[in-house]
């Protein structure tokens, strides 16, 4: 009599199921790139600010003062001023002044984004000397 040879099952592989393992290896890859690329550390908001001990005098004329207050409204003389008429004020005294220094009382709830934006503006008229701090509750 003949006898069929029995059949072997094969296997079938397997899928990589466990999505956790494969999701670790890419974690672990992701941090192992960032670390070997070197980023650059953002260092914030660089400025030439006269050193401590300077000696350097303002006259009141030379003194441009804005506030900002809690909704992020720009003020000159406690009236407000939009943001394109401060540039223009800026730069039209810069002209005349060249000492021109340029401050900043900022509300406690203003909005960072109009702090940021009216700073871009003083960096980007070339400002000297430039001052903000956060007005005293």
């Amino acid at each position: 009599m003949y006898t069929f040879p029995m059949r072997l099952r094969r296997l079938k592989r397997s899928q990589f199921e466990d999505s956790s393992a494969s999701s670790d290896i890419a974690f672990l890859l992701i941090i192992y790139f960032i670390v070997i690329a070197g980023f650059n550390v953002n260092k914030g908001f660089l400025m030439d600010m006269p050193a401590k001990d300077s000696t350097r005098l303002l006259l009141r004329e030379e003194l441009l003062r804005f506030e900002m207050d809690d909704t992020g409204a720009l003020l000159y003389d406690e009236r407000p001023l939009a943001m394109a008429d401060a540039e223009i004020m800026i730069r039209s005294n810069l002209a005349e002044m060249p000492n021109l220094a340029v401050v900043l009382v900022i509300a406690p709830a203003a909005p960072w984004q109009s702090v940021v934006s009216f700073v871009e503006l003083a960096q980007k008229l070339d400002v000297d000397s430039f001052s903000f701090s956060m007005r005293q509750p």
